[in-house]
């Protein structure tokens, strides 16, 4: 009975398929008919296996081109994943952005950056989603809502470090350029990177791998994710090592509070992604032995800030007796403090 459920399914599917083909050949401009069919070949309503290799490499070559294109074609791909409710359909659509972030050309993944047209993050807007056909597509949907919150936090992430993470494509050398970033923005790019991670770990506990080559893929995409996460996380953590003296008391707390977070998720990617590698390895000593050293810097500075502060006191109170006495020039607070000096010695 299953079997010929089955069967119909797929039957009904490749109806779909057919059916969104002409309705493309008929609607869509002959500029665009290659795009929309591009897309629907990629996202059939197959459930047995993902989209094919083949299939996909068409697909982003057809991107290559112009900008024009690329963004019609950013475009056709959203408007097939807003407007599915199939589970098969919506977790295709999702593997194709996924891959065009991992090996789609620059001019593509660049208007993939920017979608929607008015800016801001880019929402995929499947909070919401359900495919109530059958308890597994049920289950499916909570995948779907997950990875759909993956890509968005995964695209927010790529804007703050500038470059898509992962992508093969990047051509930005990271351990070339870090030394020069300020304090600040590198605590906003380690941020983002946990972030990602913190949102990695929310993967569904009902995985219903066994078959589902479709999920397989999924978790191959992230595994793959998480090691590029790794090594941009070890890259800036060396460099915080070097700068452990410059750090001032409010950075040093910011990113106690971030290493916190990240040993958070220790446990639950050793679960996900049971394979250890040397780079994993090498991130959690780094992190601990990095929150041992801030921890001690905290509380150096945190005496050093103390002391300042009651030395400032007393200061304080010798200055206002000799500003009274005498005529001073007015200052804002910053320059004040750094004229102070002369200005004693010459009352």
């Amino acid at each position: 009975m299953g079997k010929k459920i089955t069967t119909l399914r797929d039957l009904i599917g490749t109806i779909k398929d057919k059916a969104s083909q002409s309705k493309a050949a008929f609607i869509s401009k002959p500029s665009s008919f290659s795009l929309h069919l591009a897309v629907l070949r990629a996202t059939t309503h197959a459930p047995s296996s993902p989209p094919d290799d083949h299939h996909i490499s068409a697909l982003l070559a057809l991107g290559d081109s112009s900008r024009a294109t690329a963004s019609s074609l950013i475009v056709i791909i959203m408007d097939r994943l807003h407007r599915t409710g199939d589970s098969t359909v919506a977790l295709k659509c999702l593997l194709i952005i996924h891959q065009i972030i991992k090996r789609g050309p620059f001019i593509l993944q660049d208007q993939l950056s920017v979608f929607p047209a008015t800016g801001g993050r880019n929402y995929l807007k499947l909070s919401a989603f359900r495919d109530g056909a059958t308890a597994s597509r049920f289950t499916i949907s909570a995948w779907i809502r997950f990875y759909s919150r993956y890509i968005e936090t995964l695209l927010y992430t790529s804007r703050i470090l500038g470059y898509f993470l992962s992508s093969s494509s990047s051509s930005y050398n990271t351990g070339e350029k870090i030394s020069t970033f300020l304090n600040s923005d590198l605590i906003r790019d380690v941020d983002s990177l946990v972030q990602l991670i913190e949102e990695t770990i929310k993967l569904p506990d009902s995985l219903l791998l066994d078959g589902n080559k479709l999920l397989y893929e999924v978790i191959g995409l992230l595994s793959s994710d998480y090691l590029s996460t790794v090594n941009e996380l070890l890259i800036r953590l060396s460099e915080f090592k070097e700068r452990l003296s410059c750090l001032s008391f409010g950075d040093s707390v910011e990113l106690s509070f971030i290493f916190k977070r990240l040993e958070g998720c220790e446990e639950r990617l050793s679960v996900l992604f049971s394979v250890k590698k040397p780079s994993t390895e090498l991130l959690w000593s780094s992190v601990t032995e990095l929150s041992l050293k801030i921890d001690d810097l905290k509380v150096d500075l945190s005496g050093r800030k103390l002391l300042t502060f009651e030395k400032s006191s007393e200061s304080a109170r010798f200055n206002n007796r000799v500003v009274k006495f005498g005529n001073s020039v007015q200052f804002s607070s910053g320059r004040y403090e750094m004229n102070n000096l002369p200005l004693m010695i010459v009352e």
